[in-house]
């Protein structure tokens, strides 16, 4: 019988848990919303993977936790920062990536990668909702009347997309306001944000003397989003890729290093 290992996500927003083999296949991946209680979010998506892969849990070998919640989740044998666990796992499902660019629900992150696959340097945006998945998420709702996946779509049909240059969640949306009041059409404005926030990311990057080396990856929920992606890639005039399930990345990254840690006890 096989070891398998679990890497546990638990994000501001959402809980993931990957499960893998001893070789690092994924066997399972598992999503759901973040309770108040970030140890039981840890425990549900957990449980959830199990029963998706038909491990049992005695089959475990070992548990690496990330994200904002790891520390609360009480089954980990260990912890690891998000940066490393995103780093690890984007590597291990593209190799030769030379900079991830990962938007959540509340942080945006760039980082970039060497060519042994460590990490060289990262910025990081914690601290403003702009450049995150709660800018679009607040602004969709609110003034858009969509749903966050009708979002992608609409940005692609976008034909003359104006720019939203408030640096701040709310005053973008004074800024949106007007725009609709205007008769500007919904899909330029869908596109005018995905441009806004690509801009503010790169940005971000830049001031930290990020090059932007390609292959380019794009993880995160907000990867989930075409518009944002197309954004990224015209205005880096680069190629950049969207992660296939863009949210299990850091999980994925937490399970090899579950792995390394168990082969290290050894």
């Amino acid at each position: 019988m096989g070891k398998y290992f679990a890497g546990v996500d638990i994000g501001s927003t959402t809980s993931k848990c990957v499960i893998t083999d001893e070789a690092g296949n994924m066997l399972a991946f598992k999503l759901t919303d973040t309770l108040f209680d970030r140890d039981k979010s840890g425990k549900i998506v957990f449980y959830e993977a199990l029963e998706e892969s038909g491990i049992k849990e005695e089959d475990i070998a070992y548990i690496v936790s990330t994200g904002y919640g790891r520390r609360s989740f009480s089954m980990a044998n260990d912890v690891t920062p998000e940066i490393i666990a995103h780093a690890k796992g984007t590597v291990k499902l593209y190799p030769g990536t030379r900079t991830i660019i990962d938007i959540g629900g509340q942080d945006s992150k760039v980082i970039a990668i060497d060519d042994l696959g460590i990490i060289e340097k990262f910025e990081m945006n914690d601290k403003c909702a702009a450049g995150t998945g709660r800018f679009f998420e607040v602004l969709t709702n609110r003034l858009l009347s969509i749903d966050m996946d009708e979002l992608g779509p609409m940005c692609l049909k976008a034909t003359n997309p104006p720019a939203i240059s408030s640096m701040c969640t709310i005053f973008a949306e004074s800024e949106i306001i007007s725009m609709l009041s205007t008769g500007i059409p919904s899909e330029d404005i869908a596109m005018g944000m995905a441009l806004s926030v690509a801009k503010r990311v790169i940005a971000m990057g830049k001031a930290g003397q990020i090059r932007y080396k390609e292959p380019i990856i794009f993880s995160g929920g907000v990867a989930n989003n075409e518009g944002v992606r197309k954004a990224f890639s015209d205005i880096l005039n680069k190629e950049v890729i969207a992660v296939q399930n863009p949210q299990n990345t850091a999980a994925l990254g937490a399970a090899m290093i579950a792995i390394a840690k168990y082969k290290e006890q050894k």
